[in-house]
């Protein structure tokens, strides 16, 4: 299949918006409806890939498009649960290397089922381009603009996924995290909302998104204490504290 080029003046409507300046190259079908991006951690959890999967089927079903950026972990876990919806919705793969190339290679009959399901791979990059870091770095906010909704099911600290959340925000898309990870909690205690469920997503496309329940001072007061005892992991100061490991990782990002 051709990969397109698409100039600024015959962007999607959401880049358009955006006033967007760089051309996108595109294989297959970018779709205009209602569409989330589910993105989070190459390595991640089995319990975080199953959400993944069981939230961007939940979103197909509904007819609401999937967008992520084709890697292992989460991403693929995102594009595989909505291919297994079978319904009207379809899913885009935002590359970090040319339309052309499949990375990870281990994906390239994925994003075959992307294509043949009518779905699109694309990319800032033009054809023949390999993947080196500052490509995966450049391509979050191409991620972040083709939606409404960011959707960050797992991600550590330094994860690409706040990258992505990041210019989400600055694009005025609403940004929702899964709690339990690092990445996650950093998040949720810098104002993102909440999903711990597949209807908290529905809600946040309805422009309710579920706030979090704010961490109260007096229990950012007793994990700083417990590190003042010298609690050096996050078991520790649950055994010192006796506060809930979610509790405890949002106070720790309040604190950091």
């Amino acid at each position: 299949m051709l990969t397109n080029v698409l100039p600024p003046g015959s962007l999607p409507k959401r880049l358009e918006a955006l006033a967007w300046s760089h051309p996108i190259y595109v294989r297959g079908t970018l779709s205009e409806g209602p569409a989330v991006a589910i993105v989070g951690s190459r390595a991640a959890s089995g319990l975080g890939m199953e959400r993944a999967h069981a939230l961007a089927r939940h979103l197909g079903e509904r007819g609401v498009h999937v967008v992520s950026g084709g890697a292992l972990g989460i991403d693929g876990a995102a594009h595989r649960g909505l291919l297994a919806a079978r319904g009207v919705a379809r899913t885009t793969v935002v590359l970090g290397s040319g339309c052309d190339v499949a990375y990870p290679e281990r994906h390239a009959p994925l994003f075959e089922q992307v294509i043949a399901a009518g779905g699109a791979l694309v990319s800032r990059l033009e054809d023949g381009v390999q993947p080196r870091r500052g490509t995966f770095l450049s391509r979050n906010p191409l991620i972040a603009a083709l939606a409404d909704v960011v959707v960050v099911i797992e991600a550590d600290a330094r994860s690409g996924s706040l990258a992505t959340a990041r210019a989400a925000r600055r694009y005025g898309r609403i940004v929702v995290a899964w709690p339990g990870s690092r990445g996650c909690e950093l998040l949720l205690a810098d104002g993102a909302a909440m999903v711990e469920h597949e209807d908290d997503v529905d809600a946040a496309l309805a422009g309710e998104p579920r706030l979090r329940v704010q961490v109260l001072e007096p229990e950012v007061a007793a994990v700083r204490a417990a590190l003042d005892q010298g609690a050096r992991s996050t078991e520790a100061i649950v055994t010192l504290t006796r506060l809930p490991v979610r509790v405890v990782l949002r106070a720790l990002a309040r604190l950091s």
